[in-house]
């Protein structure tokens, strides 16, 4: 009799936990839902044009819109089915992009352009090796074929004189038109 109460009292334990666990993983997926409902897939940039005009712009991803401000002026622009990049506008903006090449134009007129400061060239060493690269001063970047190969890409870093830039396996170091890159800490390519 006592075994019976004992398992029956075991049985009845287990159950109402069971459903307490229950209810408190019903509880975290309803706030993970109302969570993920209520955020908004913003991706917020900044340009400056030669001029030292500031815009700012803040793409809502999931209303497929963008907000610009720019000279003391808000708006929001909708989303254009571009050929390539983006394009957003409204009745009195339009914006269009590739990349960080923006432009932005207020009633047909242009009020505002950026293009990165973009330098190509390429290097063939004693060895017949190519380094062919792509500097965006802009972002302070580089992008890096060897032989033609895959696409490398480092970020610059501070460089007492002449250029560095690296990422965690690649190292571009030079001064004037002698470089040296480096995967892993072994030179693949030198000038």
């Amino acid at each position: 009799m006592n075994t019976k109460i004992l398992t029956l009292g075991l049985v009845a334990t287990l159950f109402l936990n069971a459903c307490k666990d229950t209810a408190k993983q019903d509880q975290v997926d309803k706030l993970t839902e109302t969570t993920t409902a209520s955020q908004e897939n913003i991706t917020t940039t900044t340009s400056t044009n030669k001029d030292g005009k500031t815009l700012e712009l803040a793409f809502n991803h999931n209303k497929g819109t963008v907000i610009i401000k720019f000279d003391g002026d808000t708006s929001e622009l909708q989303s254009q089915k571009p050929a390539s990049g983006f394009w957003y506008k409204n009745e009195q903006y339009e914006l269009r992009g590739k990349g960080n090449d923006i432009e932005l134009k207020k009633e047909g007129e242009l009020i505002f352009s950026h293009q990165d400061d973009i330098v190509n060239t390429s290097l063939k060493n004693a060895k017949g090796q190519t380094l062919d690269m792509t500097f965006n001063n802009s972002t302070n970047t580089v992008k890096l074929y060897l032989n033609g190969g895959e696409q490398i890409e480092l970020a610059g870093e501070k460089a007492a004189s002449g250029i560095w830039y690296k990422n965690e396996q690649y190292e571009l170091r030079g001064k004037g038109l002698n470089l040296e890159l480096k995967k892993d800490g072994k030179i693949v390519f030198e000038n």
